[in-house]
């Protein structure tokens, strides 16, 4: 029996965008890979949109769907004098985002797995709403220890 594959999302891994046909996918079901993690730091950013609470929830959801992920919950908090903190929790896992509008920058952190999400054009997106005229960006590939990779996961019996 082959293992279940221990990725939150039912299809790790990433289709690869070259491949025309399905021969070409690639897939890290059989690897140690969890998932696609990009750290995005966002520099001359638009000031009254990273201060704006509403903007930031409307994006961030925004941002889901261009990753092509599933928007399971959001939260945001707006600081006083200035300042907004959000997240999105994915089902494929998350997007953070943590700005300072004074100084016109903005943290975000995009964690993805499932080879239906696109972290990078999530990024993409933010960087261009927010209006950046930098930016840094971060990606890595977020490996599964080998003994949790090869388990055979069971629901719990409750």
């Amino acid at each position: 029996m082959d293992p279940i594959p221990t990725c939150l999302h039912p299809n790790p891994g990433w289709i690869d965008s070259e491949a025309k046909d399905l021969n070409k996918v690639r897939s890290f079901a059989n690897t140690n890979i969890a998932g696609k993690h990009c750290i995005l730091e966002l520099y001359d950013c638009d000031q009254g949109k990273t201060n704006d609470e509403a903007f930031v929830r409307t994006l961030l959801t925004a941002a889901a769907k261009h990753a092509g992920a599933q928007l399971l919950n959001l939260m945001t908090h707006r600081f006083a004098p200035q300042g907004v903190t959000g997240l999105a929790l994915l089902a494929e896992s998350h997007i953070s985002i943590h700005t300072w509008p004074e100084h016109g920058y903005a943290a975000v952190d995009v964690f993805t797995c499932g080879e239906n999400t696109l972290p990078e054009r999530a990024c993409e997106f933010l960087g261009h709403e927010l209006e950046a005229k930098g930016f840094s960006l971060k990606s890595l590939q977020r490996k599964i220890p080998e003994d949790i990779r090869t388990a055979i996961r069971k629901p719990v019996d409750i």
